[in-house]
């Protein structure tokens, strides 16, 4: 019996201490064993649109979903992005998500916000769909950056031809963008399409273009110094141009409905503490000599103004109708100066070969199978990776150097 327990050394000798250990060694091995990890499925992020239908797909899947919080009062748009970004971390600890098949989708009036979320933190997503909508103020924030969706498909349903254009403009511009008419893709077709992609953590070409401190990692790459005066015209910007100049009136900001009906503008809101010469209810009704039939109107004078210039605007307030001398002027270009990092694997030379503008330090993550790998920095070999990990690319009085990270 000893022998069967597997412990003659500790159960020999005397009985009772024989009974004690076999009944030990049973209770051990009747012990259940720890319950089979929830399988991992994936999730969808949802920006805005009819939550109820979106979540009732991704039951029927057996997918996760999530609908970011709207508490972002105050947040810039790219505090917004992060704010997403931190809702999707935490969703991944509480449940069993896939990082691998995580999806971002929208819906209508949120589909500008899909478009900016993708270029601005794209290795966080699979693929992502927008349903309807129109990507124009996205493209007009000048902070899209068509070579950071190189590894994110995007689908765009259009519900308008119109927009049409819009699409091509990103296309052209190297946005990995595919589109096509609402009546052409149903509920389950979408659903097919997301699940058919999934996002590789080391893909063998990451590139990525930013302006911004908020947002330096990029797959298995992440910037840790900026240099403007390290150029490369190797790597030209993918910024997608704006549509529109990004005019405005000199007078002070204030809120409008585009879409609110004639004469002239209704001024609806104003900013705390507001100083310039507008009253709410107030209405912009020239602009220029020009009488303004609708808001929309006034949109497009705007949008279309490339340059600087005295203007003359006509307020109707109440029964009184105000003269203002003011300006059109022109909103400052966002983000003027860029990094770009294009990284990739070479399979065929066992090379990591790396090209940077604006960039003085950075940190790779070589995967193990990819080694052994030589590493190259702007044409320079820098290290001979042997190890998988991370890897400090720096440059100090114009010597590229590499180590370990520590």
């Amino acid at each position: 019996m000893a022998a069967k327990w597997g412990r003659p050394s500790a159960c020999g000798g005397l009985s009772g201490r024989f009974r004690a250990c076999a009944i030990l060694a049973l209770a051990v091995i009747l012990v259940p064993p720890a319950a089979a990890q929830a399988p991992k499925s994936a999730l969808l992020v949802l920006l805005g649109g009819d939550a109820k239908t979106w979540q009732a797909a991704c039951q029927e899947r057996g997918w996760q979903f999530l609908q970011p919080s709207s508490d972002t009062a105050g947040k810039s748009p790219d505090q917004r992005v992060k704010a997403i970004a931190a809702e999707v971390e935490e969703t991944e600890k509480r449940l069993p998500v896939d990082p691998n098949r995580v999806y971002l989708a929208a819906q209508g009036g949120s589909v500008s916000t899909l478009f900016y979320v993708a270029a601005r933190m794209p290795d966080l997503w699979a693929a992502a769909v927008a349903a309807g909508g129109s990507p124009r103020a996205a493209i007009d924030s000048n902070r899209l950056f068509a070579a950071n969706t190189t590894n994110l498909p995007v689908l765009w349903l259009f519900a308008n031809r119109d927009e049409e254009p819009l699409g091509k403009k990103l296309q052209s511009a190297g946005f990995n963008l595919e589109w096509r008419e609402p009546a052409a893709a149903k509920p389950a077709e979408i659903f097919d399409w997301l699940a058919a992609h999934q996002r590789d953590p080391f893909p063998t070409t990451a590139d990525c273009e930013t302006g911004s401190p908020l947002f330096t990692h990029c797959y298995w790459m992440e910037v840790t110094k900026f240099d403007p005066a390290e150029r490369n015209d190797v790597l030209d910007s993918t910024r997608v141009p704006p549509l529109g100049s990004g005019a405005r009136l000199a007078i002070g900001p204030f809120g409008y409905n585009p879409a609110e009906p004639g004469p002239g503008v209704l001024v609806a809101s104003l900013p705390e503490k507001y100083a310039g010469p507008l009253k709410l209810n107030d209405r912009i009704v020239e602009l220029g000599g020009k009488k303004l039939s609708d808001a929309a109107e006034y949109a497009q004078v705007l949008y279309r103004t490339f340059e600087e210039k005295p203007v003359v605007v006509m307020v109707q307030r109440g029964k009184d109708r105000l003269r203002l001398e003011t300006k059109i002027e022109l909103a400052p270009s966002a983000e003027p100066v860029t990094a770009r990092v294009r990284a990739q694997y070479l399979p065929e030379l066992h090379e990591v070969e790396v090209v940077s503008r604006a960039v003085t330090q950075m940190k790779l993550t070589v995967t193990e199978s990819w080694l052994p790998a030589k590493i190259t920095w702007n044409g320079t070999d820098v290290a001979n990776a042997t190890a998988p990990g991370c890897w400090l690319l720096d440059e100090q009085k114009e010597l590229l150097t590499a180590k370990r990270c520590q």
